[in-house]
């Protein structure tokens, strides 16, 4: 319900007042009413329109004087702006008992009209006055403004994310476009009554996630008289309006009829301590006297969300492909760089200048994007692993409409977990009638009952959580020596059912194919075969190991877990899954005699790279038959019926024999969904 704003009138005196066009104000008739007064009678400019409660008995104009009581009101409004300062005037005559006059108000009005405006129908477009726009509704029939984290950078040298740049000012107006636009629209005389101002405002806590610029020179008007404004366009430097150390300036009220424009600049992503809303306010501020502060009379309020930061499933198509040249990787590249070119992707070759050895890319960093509805770029999201490729993803990936964004942990809290192979998506899923347009982020973590494991660290868990849109599902990865999530699964593309397939490791089908072998008479048939320095073993021999097995039994347990997990929070069904052929072993954890943890025992064809249809699959090197290695078949006949096209990539040297695989030694960046996540019923 609308309250209209309570305002004073003082007898015997002449009050200047600014009305806010669309407001309605309520006056106390009996508050300021001089002694004895009895009635009383209202005169009114034609602008102006009253109603007085309880409503007197005539209802012609000038009302005759009625009678006055303690709950006597009059409530008034005005519709359009004023085109001189006190061009309007209502005023309230007091009589005695006897109808003689005691004394009057006057009120001289000035009706501007006042609207900070943002998109909150989020169409791309500022609208005028949008109803919502004070307020976030998620979903397609939702509202309210969206905010980017302007954390790419416009200059070529000496980088940093543009809103951490130094500066008072914008230097750079191609940065704006990366900003959301907020504009204040005014419609009044040529300038308000003598005290009054306009302040923009925001509060302490909200101070820390924005900041507001304007244009330097403001809009010129050129011309009144034909309804219509021209415009300074060439202005290349914007002021700081509004920052934690300016909580609120008085903004420029122009007259006429004007439009200024501001640029709101997100700092910061939702986070554990920040929900991702932003505030900002506009005051219209009335003065009493000299020494005395200035009261508000009017206040618009304007609400923003700060995007999220979004991942992208294996399912989206690939466009850039990124990989690590070493002096022992050739082939690896070489087998990577056809992919992708048969692909369509570009290739990115880091070389070992830049990444000194460290050829684990996919540790290293997470493509995600950021979006709204008037820009979107990609924002690489770097681990806190930081091994020799620390500084790759700052010095060259950070650049005009290409985001960072960190999360620093206290060092000893840092372990293998935090690599980034062990932070995954799923596509699209529904859950017991719970959508999830955009997947769920997958995190590897500890068993529930380990008071020792090794976890995810911290910060990077709650700001995953804090960006809402992709509800994380903690998987338990602590099991593995190097403890990552793709060393066990990974998502394909399908043509059927939910559209794709949950790829598992799977030491059950292994050893189902290795017996199978063994009882079709190829028992003789050995792994590793050709493989420099390793030792070929037969299918026999393997299945002969009873330790062996039983360490495999342990994996598909651990497994096991994590598919029941990911079946009850994906909504998946068995059909929905595919086991392939992996086995492990268990290794003593370096520093800890006592603890073992597994790795592949041969190269873990799970932890794949995948490119639209096309599969960059670690060579197994398995048993032969026929001329054929058996893992290969085995993996094709599972992959290829879904339109997939498998391609091994011999990875045994350069990657497996350093406990990780193609997976880890690439990353991918996608394109984003088309579903955009404000349309997400939340």
């Amino acid at each position: 319900m609308k309250v209209p704003r309570t305002v004073r009138i003082d007898s015997g005196k002449k009050t200047e007042f600014v009305f806010v066009v669309g407001n309605d104000l309520c006056v106390n008739l009996n508050r300021n009413a001089p002694s004895k007064s009895k009635f009383f009678s209202v005169k009114c400019s034609s602008d102006v329109q009253y109603s007085i409660n309880p409503p007197p008995t005539t209802t012609s104009r000038p009302t005759p004087p009625i009678p006055l009581n303690g709950n006597s009101t009059l409530n008034f409004t005005m519709t359009r702006a004023s085109e001189q300062e006190n061009d309007n005037k209502l005023s309230v005559w007091y009589y005695d008992e006897k109808k003689e006059i005691l004394g009057k108000a006057v009120l001289h009005l000035t009706a501007i009209e006042i609207s900070l405006d943002v998109d909150a129908d989020r169409d791309g477009e500022v609208e005028k006055n949008n109803p919502n726009k004070g307020s976030w509704k998620w979903g397609p029939d939702g509202h309210g403004a969206i905010l980017l984290v302007n954390c790419d950078c416009e200059r070529s040298y000496w980088k940093k994310p543009d809103h951490m740049q130094k500066g008072n000012a914008v230097t750079r107006v191609s940065d704006l476009k990366d900003m959301s636009l907020m504009v204040l629209r005014t419609k009044g005389p040529a300038k308000l009554p003598e005290g009054y101002k306009l302040t923009m405002h925001i509060s302490q806590s909200d101070a820390e996630g924005v900041r507001v610029f304007r244009s330097k020179t403001p809009p010129v008007v050129i011309s009144e008289s034909f309804g219509s404004l021209f415009y300074n366009d060439f202005v290349k430097d914007y002021p700081l309006v509004l920052s934690s150390k300016d909580l609120s300036q008085e903004v420029m009220y122009l007259g006429g009829e004007s439009e200024f424009k501001f640029y709101v600049e997100g700092l910061k992503f939702p986070d554990v301590d920040f929900d991702g809303f932003i505030r900002i306010n506009l005051s219209l501020l009335e003065p009493i006297c000299k020494g005395v502060p200035e009261t508000p009379i009017f206040t618009d309020q304007v609400v923003f969300r700060v995007a999220p930061w979004i991942m992208t499933p294996n399912t989206l198509d690939p466009i850039d492909v990124f990989i690590c040249s070493t002096s022992d990787n050739y082939e690896f590249v070489k087998g990577i760089t056809k992919l992708a070119e048969k692909s369509g992707c570009t290739i990115n070759i880091c070389h070992e200048y830049k990444n000194r050895g460290d050829r684990w890319i996919q540790d290293e960093l997470e493509f995600g994007y950021i979006d709204s509805p008037h820009q979107s770029f990609p924002v690489v999201l770097d681990s806190p692993r930081d091994g020799k490729l620390v500084d790759f993803p700052y010095d060259e990936l950070l650049g005009p409409d290409f985001g960072y964004v960190t999360r620093v942990p206290e060092r000893k809290d840092v372990s293998s977990l935090d690599s980034f192979g062990n932070l995954e998506v799923s596509p699209p899923v529904t859950v017991n009638g719970t959508n999830y347009p955009l997947g769920r982020i997958l995190i590897g973590v500890a068993f529930p009952t380990a008071t020792k494991g090794r976890n995810m660290t911290k910060v990077v868990q709650e700001f995953l959580w804090a960006q809402k849109v992709q509800e994380p599902i903690a998987l338990f990865s602590d099991w593995l020596y190097v403890g990552h999530v793709d060393e066990f699964m990974s998502f394909v593309p399908a043509p059927d059912r939910k559209g794709f397939r949950l790829l598992l490791a799977s030491p059950d089908a292994g050893y189902k194919l290795f017996r199978d072998l063994q009882s079709n008479g190829h028992g003789k048939a050995t792994l590793f075969d050709g493989v420099k320095d390793e030792k070929p073993l037969t299918v026999d021999e393997m299945l002969e190991d009873d330790n062996f097995h039983s360490q495999n039994r342990y994996v598909q347990s651990c497994i096991d877990w994590n598919r029941d997990v990911l079946k009850r929070e994906l909504g998946l069904e068995d059909e929905d899954i595919i086991d392939l052929p992996i086995l492990f072993k268990l290794v003593v954890e370096k520093g800890n005699e006592n603890q073992f943890r597994a790795v592949a025992f041969y190269p873990d064809m799970v932890n794949m790279i995948v490119l639209g249809k096309n599969l960059g699959i670690p060579k197994p090197y398995g048993p032969k038959v026929d001329g054929r290695c058996a893992l290969e078949a085995e993996m094709c006949s599972l992959l290829e019926g879904l339109g997939l096209n498998c391609t091994f990539i011999d990875d045994f040297a350069s990657y497996h024999k350093r406990l990780g695989e193609v997976h880890c030694g690439s990353n991918v960046r996608r394109k984003p969904f088309e579903m955009k996540w404000w349309n997400l019923q939340m």
